[in-house]
């Protein structure tokens, strides 16, 4: 049998970043329904959560222009503050390195706003500095549609390795026999995943009890 280990995503070898999912940063937000991506980064969140990785939360001028984390995300984490940068690049904060390289992990996932520049800047940075950089797609959203698809099309040249939010909490399973974290990542699933959610819910309405 062959050994997928490094093709697939090990929840105890990654650390995530979400990063600038603010107000200010929504309002300029145009490649994809803003409450779609709100629901899938939140969702993505909890993923993480679920399966103890550890999640780094940046901010960009959160007091002075672009608002604080909205509490939606915030509260998956409530015992994490965001670090607020004045950098575009928090690949050039060095409070935000200093935190992805403390966790000693090499495989960084990033999800944020907007992807042309606040997701795109770290990852290419994050890979040149010898690091395996994963992007969630439909946890990020541009100015339009352009310019999300082209900033994934220019990560992905150098080497990005684009996801999605429930790829990524499915690979982190990997198997439905792992019952620590099955029944939190069914709860995401009717929470956050539209008409399949409401098929779980429906299926297991169904099955008798008892």
């Amino acid at each position: 049998m062959r050994n997928y280990q490094n093709c697939l995503l090990d929840p105890e070898q990654v650390v995530m970043a979400i990063i600038d999912e603010q107000p200010q940063m929504f309002f300029g937000v145009e490649s994809d329904s803003r409450a779609c991506i709100e629901n899938n980064v939140v969702a993505l969140a909890k993923a993480a959560q679920v399966f103890n990785v550890p999640c780094i939360l940046s901010t960009v001028e959160a007091s002075g222009f672009s608002g604080w984390m909205y509490s939606r995300l915030q509260n998956v984490y409530p015992g994490i503050n965001p670090l607020d940068r004045t950098m575009i690049n928090a690949w050039e904060d060095a409070n935000f390195k200093a935190a992805v390289e403390g966790t000693g992990r090499k495989k960084l996932i990033l999800a944020g706003l907007w992807t042309e520049a606040c997701v795109t800047f770290p990852a290419l940075c994050a890979l040149s500095d010898g690091y395996e950089v994963y992007v969630v797609t439909d946890a990020s959203g541009g100015a339009s549609k352009a310019a999300h698809h082209m900033a994934i099309l220019r990560m992905v040249q150098f080497g990005v390795i684009p996801l999605t939010w429930q790829q990524t909490m499915l690979e982190f399973q990997r198997d439905w026999n792992n019952k620590d974290t099955y029944d939190a990542v069914m709860g995401i699933i009717k929470e956050h995943s539209g008409a399949y959610g409401l098929g779980v819910e429906y299926a297991q309405s169904m099955l008798p009890q008892g």
